[in-house]
């Protein structure tokens, strides 16, 4: 699959300005509570985009959301649209909320955590679920499973699984 890259995405108003120059190493949907909140919706969407392909190019986004040590939510000062998240400790990927970007309907979630937490009629085509979160040592081949699936998914726009 071509990912059109880089793609340009920005907040709601326009202040702060994104842009994706990697390809995701996954695509999720989480349904815990927090996100339900955060995203005011019955889940949130991340692209798992490798740091060194992630940019802010304009304006200046602020932590908001959760203000603890585990996870950064950045969200747009003025709009105050949640863009994206780092993870403490994990500083080689950004959580970027891929609605924001253009053509974001490439975007389409492969994994959906937290369906213990999930609202009864939300519904994401997913390939894998999980109750809570992926163990750490299946990450890695989650995101080969990822590529597979990606490039499976390349037949005319038609959606193989």
């Amino acid at each position: 699959m071509d990912w059109k890259l880089p793609r340009q995405g920005a907040c709601r108003c326009g202040e702060v300005r994104i842009e994706v120059r990697a390809a995701p190493l996954v695509t999720m949907a989480c349904h815990c509570t927090g996100c339900q909140k955060m995203s005011s919706s019955a889940y949130s969407l991340s692209a798992a985009i490798p740091a060194e392909g992630f940019a802010v190019t304009e304006g200046e986004p602020v932590v908001g959301g959760l203000h603890g040590p585990d996870a950064h939510h950045y969200f747009c000062p003025r709009c105050m649209t949640w863009m994206f998240t780092r993870a403490e400790g994990m500083d080689w990927f950004v959580n970027v909320r891929p609605t924001l970007l253009e053509g974001a309907g490439d975007f389409a979630p492969y994994i959906e955590t937290w369906v213990g937490e999930k609202l009864p009629f939300a519904e994401t085509g997913a390939v894998k679920s999980y109750e809570a979160l992926p163990p750490m040592e299946d990450y890695e081949g989650l995101m080969a499973e990822f590529r597979e699936w990606v490039v499976s998914r390349d037949l005319g726009g038609e959606v193989i699984r």
